[in-house]
């Protein structure tokens, strides 16, 4: 399988990771990219460098405001003199608060859903490379329909936590939506598959009133989980949208059996949608020692969810989104695409 990258990701180095109060390590860095791209160079897949596509595929996705925000905001932070290097939000307006604040810090707290996705020198320039790469597969997949080819993003940052207007979860730009939207400008029906551990809310948000894209998302039960507010299985769009978005939760610490039960619901809805090009946003953080525990996959598990995704038989892309344990991410990864090759 051919696989696009960008060295670029590494320009983006987060240092301040807050979770449940405490800061942690950083999970979200360049080394995560470097263990994938080392797997399957040892597997021999063929690299591709990414293309540059320009600002409008990510304007049609992302409103101009959050677009001047993202590529601006870490220059304009330091010249205001604050004194943590990397943005990061101490407000956010909440459910009763609608007025957008002419300040720096309200400004943050408005673009942004949470204190895991940090900006630093580099964090734009990353992430437009990252949407360039997600935009390069699908082209790969696009120019050549009937072959129902298949291609492999190596996306960092990931992106499906990402808004219209805003960021959070380790995302900036929605890669997978962006390259979604891309797509509609040769073919008329779009499906995005997510099977990251946690649920897709980004893209969820951004496809939520519209027929055009079939948004699936299978993730850990958000009960108690990121990211807490959406993933439910009452979701189901809105307006136009009504019926185009499935949400699949599914109970934590599961395991392969359980997962791969799950996904033959996914399927009959693709089956009965007929995409014309499926986008997988690829999670390996589904995996049984990933640090954000979740659910309990195998890495031979990854293979066999992989193999199932193939047997619909269409032109699909894989967007590469979470996956934090990197001494197995190149094995995981791997495992994923051979059963998608076997199949």
């Amino acid at each position: 399988m051919k696989v696009v990258f960008d060295p670029e990701h590494s320009r983006h180095h987060p240092k301040t990771y807050i979770k449940a109060g405490t800061f942690q390590e950083p999970q979200e860095i360049p080394a995560r990219a470097d263990a994938l791209l080392a797997g399957l160079q040892q597997a021999g897949h063929e690299i591709l460098n990414a293309k540059d596509f320009g600002p409008k595929p990510r304007a049609a996705v992302h409103t101009p405001g959050y677009l001047y925000f993202l590529e601006t905001i870490a220059i304009r932070w330091k010249e205001a003199g604050m004194e943590n290097p990397e943005v990061l939000p101490n407000i956010h307006p909440g459910r009763h608060m609608h007025s957008m604040p002419e300040g720096i810090v309200g400004e943050v707290g408005h673009y942004t859903t949470d204190m895991s996705a940090p900006i630093g020198v580099g964090t734009w320039e990353a992430s437009v490379a990252s949407s360039n790469v997600a935009l390069t597969a699908a082209e790969l997949v696009l120019n050549d329909l009937d072959a129902k080819k298949s291609a492999y993003a190596l996306c960092r940052p990931p992106g499906h936590h990402a808004f219209q207007d805003q960021a959070g979860g380790f995302c900036f730009l929605n890669n997978v939506a962006i390259a979604a939207q891309h797509a509609l400008n040769k073919v008329q029906r779009v499906a995005v598959l997510d099977v990251d551990v946690h649920h897709g809310n980004g893209t969820q948000g951004i496809f939520y009133n519209r027929n055009d894209v079939l948004t699936i998302s299978l993730h850990c039960d958000p009960i108690d989980y990121y990211p807490f507010f959406a993933g439910y299985a009452h979701e189901r769009g809105d307006a136009a949208g009504e019926g185009y978005n499935i949400n699949i939760p599914i109970k934590a610490e599961s395991g392969d059996e359980v997962y791969l039960a799950e996904l033959e619901k996914a399927k009959t809805a693709l089956r009965a949608y007929a995409p014309d090009v499926l986008f997988v946003a690829l999670g390996l953080d589904a995996f049984e020692g990933d640090p954000l525990i979740g659910l309990k996959v195998t890495t031979a598990g990854f293979a066999r969810i992989a193999s199932s995704i193939a047997e619909l038989g269409l032109p699909t892309v894989l967007v590469q989104e979470g996956g934090y344990n990197r001494d197995h991410l190149g094995a995981n990864i791997t495992s994923f695409i051979a059963g998608f090759e076997g199949a």
